[in-house]
């Protein structure tokens, strides 16, 4: 028996800002070819290893800034970086985020205890299996649970902004079957300026949330990738498919003035 495909937050965020790049990134192999590392995701994941450590209350090796900054360096990822002088620079900025983000968590005594770090769930919505690894999640002395998701690119935090965020909802959803009938925050904590956010979404906010995204994921599977034609948008001038969908007519016209002269 056939596995059922597989759908993350990070795939249906592709989508929804472009079918064609989701095409490329996870339908069509030639994308491949074209896919180009990204500093910013190497800062995020590099603060990220640490931030794990740091909360892993089964982990003994990073618990003070010190530690924290030496994990760093240990784990330090170049990748989308133009030149070892600009990795310097972002790691001396990520040394600065742990020591702020380290020294104010320690001050600020927190009762919540962590429960998992990194936890990746899993479920089942039909057509598809719904994946996510979220980065922490507490539980409060009130018993209630918290997701938290650290943002290494924000510098704040919006309750509207958090509330529809697919990537918390998402995670609501897997996280109500692992761990039913317990009462759900999402919280957003902006690493760069130690900006939280936190709300409870409804029971109807998210089951209106459930719907969607079992709608969108049928469309996903069934949506005809050989004629999906490809059309100009906003992001296109930093995406690493624009040379593929420079290709067809269709793109270039869309385009109209947005390309370059030499483009054409």
């Amino acid at each position: 028996m056939a596995r059922k495909p597989t759908l993350s937050p990070s795939r249906i965020t592709t989508y929804l800002a472009c079918p064609v790049k989701y095409m490329w990134t996870y339908v069509d192999p030639r994308g491949k070819w074209f896919a180009r590392a990204k500093s910013y995701y190497s800062f995020g994941s590099s603060l990220h290893a640490v931030l794990q450590k740091f909360h892993d209350e089964g982990e003994t090796g990073v618990q003070t800034k010190e530690q924290a900054v030496a994990a760093l360096e240990e784990s330090w990822v170049t990748a989308g970086y133009s030149s070892p002088e600009e990795a310097q620079e972002a790691l001396a900025e990520g040394r600065e985020l742990l020591e702020a983000y380290i020294e104010s968590h320690l001050a600020s005594a927190p009762e919540a205890k962590t429960l998992y770090v990194e936890k990746q769930l899993r479920k089942d919505m039909g057509e598809f299996v719904l994946m996510g690894r979220i980065d922490r999640i507490d539980e409060l002395p009130d018993g209630r649970i918290e997701i938290v998701d650290y943002k290494s690119g924000r510098s704040d935090t919006d309750p509207n902004d958090l509330l529809n965020d697919i990537a918390m909802n998402c995670y609501h959803l897997l996280l109500r079957e692992f761990m039913p009938g317990k009462r759900m925050l999402s919280t957003i904590v902006a690493v760069r300026t130690g900006s939280r956010t936190t709300v409870e979404p409804t029971p109807d906010h998210l089951e209106s949330f459930r719907q969607d995204i079992i709608a969108l994921g049928a469309e996903i599977l069934h949506r005809d990738w050989e004629s999906l034609t490809p059309v100009w948008k906003d992001i296109c001038p930093e995406c690493d498919f624009i040379e593929l969908c420079k290709k067809h007519p269709a793109f270039v016209e869309s385009a109209g003035g947005s390309l370059p002269k030499e483009d054409f």
